[in-house]
């Protein structure tokens, strides 16, 4: 059984770290985009005005539309818009007459930072979505990775514990948020496999998992009767007295938009491989005191 296991760790791939995802998920404080769509104004406007001096070049406010497309991208939509805003005002203090002031004398300049305002919308609009799909493509081939490893490693797990094992680290990795996984016989939990970061499940939320395998219902946390559930409960039925239950404690403010669709392959994947096997003589007990 170990050399099995520590087959099964061996050939699990190792996810790539991707900087797209890493850049999303180090952004949970909004003031930090802020901060480097100010920054990036002032570096482009210190640019702008040591240019100017020099040389007199047309459509130098071009300059402040690197700042929107590097924060759209990065950042999000709100810095992105800021570091247009701002563009827009540090090229009329600094680079229009009268210097040094908002006001403006010549029309002409009315309408070029009107207009350089406007493409800072529309750029910062387009590196904001573009960056988006980058992340959301970045996502599913990360998922895809998780998947065909679990599938593989399905295939050489020996024994049903096995698989629950493999199932639980798969499903953090897909969902990076606590993850329980329930063998159930004959109406009680035989094996638990949880993540690190699970505190011991209640004598309520075994329950709401027994509820959900025995009705064939999915139950999502904070709903009658998983009121008091830190969980929301998938079952998977694989014979009339034996079944698993899969928990996922996902962040109420961060809750994925459709979950059911991962969860259901994982599922189907998991029914295939537990088809047919039975669990221990030895094994068939309550964990639960």
């Amino acid at each position: 059984m170990a050399d099995a296991k520590a087959h099964l760790r061996r050939d699990t791939p190792t996810l790539p770290a991707d900087p797209l995802l890493s850049s999303a998920r180090s952004n949970s404080l909004p003031i930090v985009g802020y901060l480097a769509a100010f920054v990036m104004t002032a570096v482009a406007t210190a640019l702008a005005v040591s240019v100017d001096l020099g040389v007199a070049i047309p459509n130098l406010s071009l300059i402040f539309v690197v700042p929107v497309v590097i924060a759209g991208v990065v950042f999000g939509l709100g810095p992105s818009l800021c570091a247009a805003v701002l563009g827009a005002l540090a090229y009329n203090f600094f680079l229009t007459e009268p210097r040094y002031s908002l006001a403006v004398d010549d029309p002409a300049n009315i309408w070029a930072i009107a207009l350089l305002f406007i493409v800072g919308l529309i750029v910062s609009g387009v590196a904001y979505t573009s960056g988006r799909r980058a992340i959301e493509a970045a996502l599913l081939r990360r998922q895809a990775i998780v998947l065909q490893g679990y599938s593989r490693d399905l295939v050489a797990a020996d024994s049903a514990e096995a698989v629950v094992s493999l199932t639980s680290e798969a499903l953090a990795k897909l969902f990076q948020v606590p993850v329980i996984v329930m063998l159930v016989a004959e109406g009680r939990v035989v094996f638990v496999k949880k993540s690190t970061s699970v505190a011991e499940p209640q004598e309520a939320e075994f329950e709401t998992a027994l509820s959900s395998l025995a009705t064939n219902s999915i139950v999502h946390a904070g709903v009658y009767p998983a009121v008091n559930s830190r969980f929301d409960f998938w079952p998977v039925a694989i014979t009339e007295s034996q079944g698993v239950v899969i928990g996922l404690a996902f962040d109420p403010d961060e809750r994925p938009a459709m979950p059911d669709t991962l969860v259901d392959i994982v599922r189907s994947l998991m029914a295939l491989a537990l088809g047919g096997r039975n669990l221990p003589a030895q094994q068939q007990r309550s964990i639960r005191r």
